[in-house]
């Protein structure tokens, strides 16, 4: 997890705004018809090649002339993520592609991926058809939703068992429910991370501190289960975590999913395990990354399952490599299981990890040509 994240599912009255005309007409309300967005992104500056843009779907190449790692966002009002892309290491470049219904947006590079970021207006006016008026993408965005509410139930369902368990002082149920909450939450990360400051509120790790926010949510509880076994003050985190869960699951089922924002979804999941939880640095304390390793790789499998009518019409040779991939990471980490659960990260040496890390690259790159297939 990141202080903030990667993407944003649009939501449905916004979604309505954009109108509705014929398939034909997308390509002259498309930007992406007109080429790619450049993004010249420094550790000082965010120079966007075009801020007015017409309705529909925007590609924006980002490229990294810094010296430190960025990000690139593009926010709605009060901070809700439409789009972002992240990783983007010096000297080298990523896309995004996003779909913008008429309305003001901000542009945000994120030079060390920390803070408000380097801000620019962003303006998409006009109308265009929506990704979802095809049958097929309709299905997806349905199908999606339908599998987020069944893990924002038992994400709602765990974390109050595992908050009963930190207020009771039972140190051994709090956690063994720990990795277990955190699977459904790992699952749909994408959904949850698009409202604002919920996201590393519940699941920031003590970097936040670094921009000025209290350390709260699951990693704060983790640190004392794990370094101390004393969480005998945590009752006031466990029940903010709580009431922050809540506000989550009351937003995400109530969102209307973009096609566009599936895919980048899966490819952003992928991302995070190779960047981060492959690292051991996202449950530094208790050492459960593999539980979310694997709940990141399921969760990118159902966005692409999602998705799968409309990618066998137009691609079904990646549909093929998709399905390949995911076998081969499946098998590499069910190497590692251990009971129903998962071996600690610590368990593992650095072949072992690398393996990991390659067969995730290896998939990475499929899933990193969804988002194509999608806006055709």
């Amino acid at each position: 997890m990141r202080t903030t994240c990667f993407l944003a599912l649009a939501a449905a009255g916004v979604l309505a705004t954009a109108g509705v005309t014929g398939c034909s007409d997308r390509a002259e309300q498309d930007d992406s018809a007109a080429g790619p967005i450049t993004v010249k992104a420094s550790d000082t500056a965010c120079e966007v090649g075009r801020t007015d843009l017409s309705a529909g779907t925007a590609t924006f190449a980002v490229t990294n002339s810094g010296a430190k790692v960025t990000e690139f966002y593009v926010y709605a009002a009060g901070d809700r993520v439409m789009g972002e892309v992240e990783n983007i290491a010096p000297g080298l470049s990523r896309e995004l592609r996003v779909e913008l219904p008429a309305g003001t947006y901000e542009t945000a590079c994120k030079p060390g991926m920390i803070g408000k970021g380097i801000r620019g207006a962003l303006k998409v006016s006009g109308s265009a058809a929506p990704l979802t008026q095809d049958a097929a993408l309709a299905g997806a965005t349905e199908n999606y939703q339908r599998y987020v509410r069944s893990q924002t139930a038992a994400l709602l369902t765990k974390t109050e068992e595992f908050v009963a368990a930190v207020k009771a002082g039972d140190v051994a149920k709090a956690k063994a429910l720990y990795p277990v909450a955190r699977t459904y939450w790992e699952r749909i990360e994408p959904v949850a991370e698009i409202f604002g400051d919920l996201d590393p509120k519940i699941d920031g790790r003590e970097e936040v501190i670094e921009e000025g926010m209290e350390f709260t949510g699951f990693h704060r509880i983790e640190k004392d289960l794990w370094t101390t076994g004393n969480i005998s003050a945590d009752g006031p985190i466990a029940d903010r975590l709580l009431a922050d869960v809540k506000e989550i699951v009351a937003k995400a089922n109530a969102e209307k999913l973009s096609p566009l924002q599936l895919a980048n979804g899966a490819k952003e999941l992928l991302d995070e395990v190779a960047s981060g939880k492959i690292t051991g640095e996202e449950d530094r304390y208790s050492h459960t990354d593999l539980w979310d390793f694997n709940a990141n790789l399921e969760g990118s499998k159902a966005a692409v399952a999602a998705l799968r009518p409309a990618l066998e019409q137009r691609s079904p040779e990646l549909v093929t490599q998709l399905d390949t991939e995911f076998a081969n990471v499946e098998a590499l980490l069910g190497k590692h299981r251990d009971g129903d659960g998962w071996k600690l990260h610590t368990a593992l040496n650095k072949t072992e990890l690398k393996e990991l890390s390659d067969g995730i690259n290896a998939l990475a790159e499929p899933i990193s040509k969804v988002a194509a297939v999608v806006a055709r």
